[in-house]
């Protein structure tokens, strides 16, 4: 398949990647990294908003899931707190809604609403959903995601026992669930589950086409794995920099050919797993659910490997300044780690490819 990026799709992975760099996301939360899990700036959920980043995928907007992807790759480079895709993905599912909710769509894709997709575990026991009159039972604990503490809402995906998938608007302020904040390893997100045990009125839920959560199960893989990459090349692009600067006996380590083939092994690792990334994102926004299913899987299996490797191989390029406290590989590293295990691990998704 021949792919390239469009000049508009470079030229919105430019404006992000400056507009990120002027506003440094790690340079903000070094100073709070001792305090509490990561928050989300408003002046960057503002920028959101205006850029209608959130609003991406909306037929207004006419977005792609590959221009969603450039976007959440440099805010993966840059460590942002934001939950671009959460909230990109929930604002599109809630414009295709023939009921109530969809009156959302606006409110999140201007700010009034802060509310990201929800789901369970695909490696772990699924939500339960039964319906009970008009009322929807949701129980269970979701997958964790990232931007949990400050969203004002929840649009929750799941299954009823017969198979329908259906999807439920449940309010921050609601009773009957908790937020439980999780401690990972990853120090520039805040990563949490909801726990749910409560009845949800029938203006609040409703049942959606056959496939959405497959869909949707696949998409927040492929942004959690395109999240690394975008880490994983602001990696490669430090240890180059500094192999290039470093000295020892008088020579710059990027002259030494075992940190050349580091360096070149990044390399490769991280353009392979952009161009399997690439077909994963078209994929997305093709109809083949069982081509699309394949494609996800094959990105998230090769890149969520490839990019561990690319952090670990950073760290042996850096040496001993790597293992810093102020040094920001070990807060790439940190977030790709957590990026390879969620929405699907390596190995659930290769298990996944073998069945298929």
């Amino acid at each position: 398949m021949d792919f390239a990026l469009s000049a508009e799709q470079d030229d919105l992975a430019t404006s992000e990647r400056a507009w990120l760099a002027k506003h440094d996301p790690i340079a903000q939360r070094r100073p709070t990294i001792d305090d509490g899990p990561a928050r989300i700036p408003e002046s960057a959920l503002k920028h959101a908003v205006e850029s209608g980043l959130i609003g991406l995928l909306t037929s207004d907007m006419g977005g792609t899931h590959v221009d969603l992807a450039v976007l959440v790759e440099e805010h993966g480079r840059a460590a942002s707190s934001i939950p671009l895709a959460e909230l990109a993905l929930a604002t599109a599912q809630l414009e295709k809604l023939d009921h109530p909710l969809s009156a959302l769509t606006e409110a999140n894709a201007t700010g009034e609403e802060v509310v990201p997709l929800v789901h369970a575990s695909v490696e772990g026991i699924p939500l339960g959903a039964e319906v009970d009159g008009t009322a929807l039972h949701i129980s269970g604990t979701t997958a964790p995601s990232p931007g949990l503490l400050d969203a004002t809402g929840f649009l929750v995906a799941a299954t009823t026992p017969d198979g329908t998938d259906v999807l439920a608007f449940i309010p921050a302020a609601s009773n009957g669930f908790g937020i439980r904040t999780l401690e990972t390893l990853d120090l520039t997100r805040s990563w949490a589950v909801l726990e749910l045990d409560l009845n949800v009125a029938a203006d609040r839920w409703t049942s959606v086409p056959a496939g959405t959560i497959a869909f949707i199960d696949d998409a927040l893989a492929f942004y959690r794995k395109m999240d690394a990459l975008g880490a994983a090349d602001r990696l490669l692009q430090q240890s180059v920099e500094y192999a290039g600067q470093r000295t020892q006996f008088d020579r710059t380590i990027a002259s030494f050919q075992a940190v050349k083939h580091h360096c070149a092994n990044m390399a490769l690792l991280t353009e392979a797993s952009r161009a399997s990334l690439w077909a994963a994102a078209v994929a997305l926004d093709d109809t083949d659910a069982g081509h699309r299913a394949e494609t996800v899987s094959a990105a998230a299996a090769y890149a969520g490997d490839a990019t561990s490797t690319v952090a670990s191989t950073a760290l042996q390029v850096h040496g001993g300044i790597g293992f810093t406290w102020e040094h920001d590989l070990h807060l790439l590293t940190r977030r790709i780690k957590v990026d390879e295990l969620l929405d699907g691990s390596v190995s659930w998704h290769r298990r996944r490819l073998v069945s298929a």
